[in-house]
């Protein structure tokens, strides 16, 4: 319990002095993940959009696919990713690896399956005839999609927060990918390994609390919006 304390301590000493590692691995944190969230939701939304609306052949298989994403270790993701991306790999030549891209890429490998998931949840439990009342009353796919997203608001904004939460917490995919370079591919995640590592517990516990701050304070963000939208 005193190490906890201690890290506390060490946490609000980092904030109020304006650490700059701190700050550093801080921004690198909400960008990687940030960037990455907001990809799968590019991607994921109008994929759970089709795969709730529209039957054709392989789709259990593809659901399927999607429900094991969401529960695959992100470690294996960020192996596949690595022997793609490596220079004997087939993207080789991309010069990606132990890089922010390779981390963006691999993130939202993890978070799109989540998004997705999400997705389709959300908008079957929708009336199945709404999308074909738009249709009637004028509305263009885009629109469609676009009003069916505005009526499934809840369920989109627990698929942000899930695929955000699963990516800024991750460690196995970024550290692979990344290589935890200091200065250039640490995040939050990792730096906690590392500083455990060094045996350094008090600075990690910190990092920690100051990890769990940041992914609550945007889930705060998020429920805040949840509820305006229930109201």
């Amino acid at each position: 319990m005193e190490a906890i304390w201690d890290g506390l301590r060490e946490a609000i000493r980092l904030i109020a002095t304006g650490d700059a590692t701190l700050r550093e691995v801080a921004l690198r944190t909400i960008l990687v993940s940030g960037c990455a969230t907001l990809l799968a939701m590019a991607l994921g939304v109008p994929a759970g959009y089709v795969l709730a609306r529209t039957r054709f052949p392989g789709r259990t298989v593809i659901l399927a696919l999607v429900n094991t994403g969401m529960g695959m270790p992100p470690v294996v993701i960020g192996l596949v990713v690595w022997l793609l991306i490596v220079r004997s790999g087939p993207f080789g030549g991309l010069e990606l690896v132990y890089t922010k891209r390779a981390m963006v890429i691999a993130q939202f490998l993890i978070a799109t399956p989540m998004v997705a998931g999400f997705t389709v949840a959300a908008v079957q439990s929708l009336p199945r005839e709404l999308p074909d009342l738009l249709a009637t009353l004028g509305a263009g796919r885009l629109r469609t999609l676009w009003l069916v997203s505005r009526e499934a608001q809840l369920g989109l904004l627990a698929a942000v927060m899930a695929g955000f939460g699963a990516v800024v917490s991750e460690v196995g995919a970024s550290m692979t990918v990344g290589g935890n370079l200091q200065g250039s591919t640490r995040v939050l995640t990792t730096a906690i390994v590392t500083e455990t590592s060094r045996g350094d517990n008090e600075r990690a516990i910190a990092l920690g609390i100051i990890l769990l701050a940041m992914a609550f304070a945007v889930n705060l963000l998020l429920t805040m919006a949840q509820h305006r939208r229930v109201r």
